[in-house]
């Protein structure tokens, strides 16, 4: 079934749940209290893990839902977050320049921003993607 909004993909999904005991889909698929649950027990020690792989489909469908598609891909930003987020890469192809600097300074604040954005990446994009969607 083909959402008009596709924000996230389940292809993507399945690549994060593959590190899932870490909780890295929920982060990608915005539930991000989860995701932190599943990153200190190890993903509800294993049985978590692996009743969401059966879930992914429709945390894809909720996400798709939830947040707002546009020019700024939600796929390539979390790639970016998850390989280069202490350097500020996903900031910067969100157009945040300045913390993208910083965060390349820094190390992302220390590690304590890139903790931030795994919280809040999903909801700053659909922030962005809205507003360009409005013409602001």
């Amino acid at each position: 079934m083909n959402s008009i909004n596709n924000t996230h993909d389940i292809p993507m999904g399945y690549i994060y749940w593959i590190f899932g005991f870490m909780g890295a889909h929920r982060f990608y698929y915005g539930r991000p209290v989860t995701g932190t649950l599943y990153f200190f027990t190890f993903g509800l020690l294993g049985i978590g893990w692996i009743v969401d792989l059966f879930l992914i489909p429709s945390m894809d469908r909720e996400a798709d839902l939830r947040f707002v598609e546009g020019p700024k891909d939600y796929t390539v930003a979390w790639i970016l977050l998850t390989f280069l987020g202490i350097f500020g890469a996903h900031r910067i192809y969100m157009e945040k320049w300045v913390t993208g600097i910083i965060y390349l300074l820094t190390g992302g604040i220390l590690g304590i921003g890139f903790l931030y954005d795994l919280w809040t990446m999903n909801d700053q994009l659909s922030v962005i993607n809205g507003s360009r969607r409005a013409g602001l």
